[in-house]
């Protein structure tokens, strides 16, 4: 049985604040000597990193699209277990799910998989009375148990009576009102927020701040409450702990770093479950690959904003280049796959691809369901999965084809032509995967670094 107490953090729509409400409140719990577990709805990678500074354990993703509702609850006790609080930061808008799935993969969707209370944000910064509407709209579409709001964007304490006396009136309790405050903003950039990784002193005082204005803002002790009013529900924790895990705990690099900050804390517990010795390699800093080295893991990011740099690191790309001429397995997602090519914007990146990539103003985004077209180190080919596509850039191949001759595409999905490279030592594609949905993946990479 799961008992901890948790809640879920979730909003009208998206740009309410529900990732200034939730950091705060981990951040303001952790200051009171509580062990909070963050949570976020959704594929999302950027807003764990806030709420890991927040709570000191790493954030981790709830998405039912990705790995299956069946692993919502396994997954959530895995990463809450010790936990005094388990907090949730929804995606979107509460019921807002996969295109055409209803509200599959939505806020509401993991709220009722884990049988948590809802905490509605509501950016009032245009708004009195009519609040009302909104909150008893809400309350009334769905099942989702909302436990009260917390008003973010209020302009005066007049403003705040009148939001107040709104809520009253359709029995929603009103668990904070929170000012109008500039020093708890995060940059952002053409994929969203600054990742916490490429600015963690700024992101410091950023969730520092957060906590001061939840503690001044919001009933803690009331949030905290609801919290505890979640009933136990049954599930065995998530392990990454291969039944078989491969023998000579070969060494797995993992590519980290202000440049690759897009990782599920999952990918590194199921290659350490698998047999792997896994070692950060920054690709920014660091003109070797780990000590014997026998495996490349290379996830999301902003190679694109550091081009220059990864680019003046001939040592490394050199190394990554021999790595993949030897035949030894390399796994890359996204800005993996950029950093690959043979130049990114121009400008030289590590050549293990014959192909070029380059920013667009273009933003490719949503889940996909795709099948492997070639044997590779992570699948068989005619292996089905379900990811997630998030870019603002295109990949150009030269002449079509691996540097290795026997690869071919990575994956085929409706609607779209055949995309990424792989072969019997490469996996490089634009597809996100959540590897908890198929912990074999981690294993089959381990295995092959030392076959």
């Amino acid at each position: 049985m799961v008992s901890v107490p948790r809640l879920v953090i979730a909003a009208p729509a998206s740009g309410h604040g529900k990732t200034t409400v939730a950091t705060g409140l981990l951040a303001a719990y952790a200051k009171r000597g509580l062990r909070v577990a963050p949570f976020k709805v959704g594929p999302d990678y950027i807003d764990p990193g806030y709420h890991a500074l927040a709570a000191g354990r790493p954030g981790r993703n709830l998405d039912p699209v990705m790995v299956g509702e069946e692993t919502i609850g396994p997954l959530f006790a895995h990463g809450a277990a010790g936990a005094d609080v388990a907090v949730v930061e929804g995606v979107m808008g509460l019921y807002d799910g996969r295109t055409g799935a209803g509200d599959t993969g939505s806020t509401a969707h993991v709220a009722g998989l884990l049988d948590a209370p809802v905490v509605l944000v509501v950016n009032a910064a245009a708004q009195g009375r009519s609040v009302a509407a909104l909150v008893h709209g809400f309350r009334s579409f769905g099942n989702a148990r909302i436990g009260g709001v917390i008003l973010n964007q209020v302009g005066s304490e007049r403003h705040e009576t009148i939001l107040r006396e709104a809520c009253e009136e359709v029995g929603t309790p009103v668990l904070g009102a929170m000012r109008r405050a500039s020093a708890v903003a995060a940059p952002s950039r053409h994929l969203g927020l600054v990742p916490a990784a490429e600015r963690r002193a700024e992101a410091l005082a950023s969730v520092d701040a957060l906590a001061a204005l939840v503690e001044s803002s919001v009933d803690l002790d009331a949030v905290l409450a609801l919290a505890r009013s979640a009933p136990a529900f049954t599930a065995t924790p998530w392990s990454p702990q291969a039944a078989d895990p491969v023998p000579g705990r070969p060494v797995v690099a993992l590519a980290g770093g202000p440049a690759f900050t897009f990782a599920y804390a999952e990918t590194a517990e199921l290659l350490t479950g698998a047999g792997a010795e896994v070692v950060v390699v920054d690709p920014l800093r660091d003109e070797k690959l780990p000590d014997g080295t026998r495996a490349l893991v290379v996830g999301g990011g902003f190679p694109e904003v550091y081009a220059a740099e990864l680019s003046a690191n001939e040592p490394l790309r050199l190394a990554v280049a021999s790595l993949a001429a030897a035949g030894l397995p390399i796994a890359a997602e996204c800005a993996g796959l950029l950093w690959l090519c043979r130049t990114l914007d121009g400008a030289p990146m590590c050549a293990v691809l014959d192909a070029d990539a380059a920013m667009t103003p273009s933003l490719t985004l949503g889940y996909r369901d795709a099948v492997a077209l070639t044997d590779s180190p992570l699948f068989a080919a005619g292996s089905r999965v379900t990811g997630h596509e998030f870019h603002r850039t295109t990949v150009h191949p030269r002449s079509g084809l691996l540097l290795e001759p026997a690869g071919g595409a990575a994956w085929a999905w409706r609607g779209a032509d055949p995309e990424g490279f792989a072969a019997a030592g490469l996996h490089a594609s634009y597809l996100h995967l959540h590897w908890a949905a198929d912990p074999g993946i981690a294993r089959r990479l381990v295995a092959a670094a030392v076959s």
